[in-house]
C-alpha cells in the first residue's frame, strides 16, 4: 500500500485486491477494512487531481466510511487507529473545504493521541521509527491546527526521546527559530532521510 501511494499503481492494485480478498473471507476484518478505506481515499484524491470529481467524490466518501467503520469495530486497535489517523492527517492538507479539512485534521489528531495513550505502558520499548513518526505527526498536526503550545510540547519530547535522529533535528529547527519550516511535512522522516534503513 505504501509503495502504491508513492506512485506504484501496480502495487496499489495488489494491495487493494489483497484487502478485498481478506474482506471477502471475513467482512469483520477491521485491519483490512481500514487499509481498503485508506486506499480508496487515495484513489479518490488522484481522481480529483485529474479533474474527475464525479469519480473522486464517491471514492473518498466510501473510503472515509470504511475507515470509520473499521474504528467502530476495533476502537482500541493500533493497527486500525494508526492508518486512519495517518490518512486523515495527510488528506486534510489537500481538502479544498476548510471546514472539512479542519474536521479531518482533528479526527486524525484524536486517533494519534489515542494511540499515544494506548502505547504508554510500552512506549520506551517502541522502535525509534514508531516513536518518531507518532510524535512528529502530533507536533506537525497541532502546529497546523494552530495550537503552537501543544506542538512545542511534542517537539520537546522529540528532542529528548529521539535524540540524534532526523525527528529531533527537525524539532530543533523549529524550536530554535520559533517559526515553522517552509514546508510542514514531517511524516516518514525515518524512512526517507535514513534511506529506508529503519
Amino acid at each position: 500500500m505504501f509503495a502504491g501511494m508513492a506512485g506504484d499503481s501496480a502495487a496499489l492494485d495488489r494491495a487493494m485486491r489483497l484487502c478485498e480478498e481478506m474482506l471477502a473471507k471475513d467482512p469483520e476484518n477491521a485491519a483490512a477494512l481500514v487499509w481498503h478505506g485508506s486506499g480508496l481515499s487515495f484513489q479518490g484524491s488522484l481522481a480529483f487531481r485529474a479533474g474527475d470529481s464525479a469519480k473522486g467524490g464517491p471514492m473518498v466518501g466510501r473510503g472515509f466510511r470504511e475507515m470509520d467503520d473499521a474504528v467502530a469495530k476495533e476502537p482500541d486497535s493500533l493497527g486500525v487507529l494508526i492508518p486512519r489517523g495517518a490518512t486523515l492527517l495527510e488528506y486534510s492538507r489537500h481538502d479544498p473545504s476548510p471546514e472539512r479539512a479542519r474536521a479531518e485534521l482533528e479526527k486524525g489528531l484524536g486517533d494519534y493521541e489515542k494511540v499515544l495513550a494506548l502505547q504508554k505502558p510500552s512506549w520506551q520499548n517502541r522502535p525509534l521509527h514508531a516513536r518518531g513518526e507518532l510524535l512528529s505527526g502530533l507536533a506537525e498536526g497541532w502546529l497546523r491546527a494552530g495550537d503552537s503550545e501543544r506542538a512545542r510540547a511534542y517537539m520537546n519530547r522529540l528532542l529528548t526521546e529521539t535524540s540524534g535522529s532526523p525527528y529531533a533535528a527537525r524539532a530543533q529547527e523549529y524550536l530554535s527559530t520559533g517559526s515553522p519550516p517552509a514546508r510542514l511535512d514531517w511524516h516518514c522522516l525515518g524512512c526517507h532521510v535514513a534511506g529506508g534503513s529503519q
